[in-house]
């Protein structure tokens, strides 16, 4: 997809969706759940989310601002806490499906790995953990996020269109996101900026 067809498939808040590098912040309440800040390379707050905490299925919504008053993309589980769980990813201006993400359940036991879909539910590409031995030493060693913080790429047709990388903190979680390496977007990145916040609500929480 290029940048002008996605661009049109987001109307005027196109703008949001064109940029190569995004930080995803994440908040955590441990009472009211969790607040994820999605910022652009000059700092710009391009999306907001409030996660409630205690939820049964997830049901992800990202605002334009901060007074939610504008929804832009949902992000919402087909089933009540599934270990290999798929997430429909919608544009909620135009009510159209962008794509889908699911995890690989068993597989992600050790290292993390997801399955890019596309609006038609057909496989596209994969999201998967750096390396087996920084995936087990965070998982068996509880203190080694500090020192080996996750980092996911993903890929589409055999290409590297994305990545993104956790900086460690133990009140305020960011994932970097950078779509530098995809210049005519084979991924589009409204699907890979839903990605990025998935990974920081889903797999920072196991982390």
């Amino acid at each position: 997809m290029t940048r002008m067809t996605q661009a049109a498939n987001t109307g005027i808040h196109a703008k949001r969706f064109g940029h190569d590098q995004y930080t995803v912040r994440k908040k955590v309440f441990k009472l009211l759940g969790a607040a994820f800040h999605v910022y652009d390379a000059q700092e710009n707050l391009v999306l907001y989310s409030k996660q409630k905490a205690f939820k049964l299925k997830e049901d992800i919504r990202l605002y334009s601002d901060e007074s939610m008053g504008t929804e832009l993309i949902s992000i919402a589980a087909r089933s009540v806490i599934d270990f290999s769980a798929a997430y429909d990813v919608i544009d909620s201006q135009s009510r159209q499906k962008i794509g889908a993400l699911q995890r690989k359940g068993m597989k992600s036991i050790l290292r993390d790995e997801w399955v890019i879909l596309d609006a038609r539910n057909s496989p596209i590409g994969t999201i998967m953990e750096d390396s087996m031995t920084s995936a087990l030493i965070r998982r068996f060693v509880e203190a080694a996020a500090v020192f080996f913080p996750q980092k996911f790429h993903a890929t589409v047709g055999g290409q590297t269109v994305c990545t993104f990388q956790q900086n460690y903190n133990p009140f305020v979680r960011k994932l970097a996101v950078d779509f530098s390496g995809d210049p005519n977007c084979l991924l589009d990145r409204r699907l890979g900026i839903a990605a990025a916040v998935l990974l920081a609500a889903i797999e920072g929480r196991e982390g």
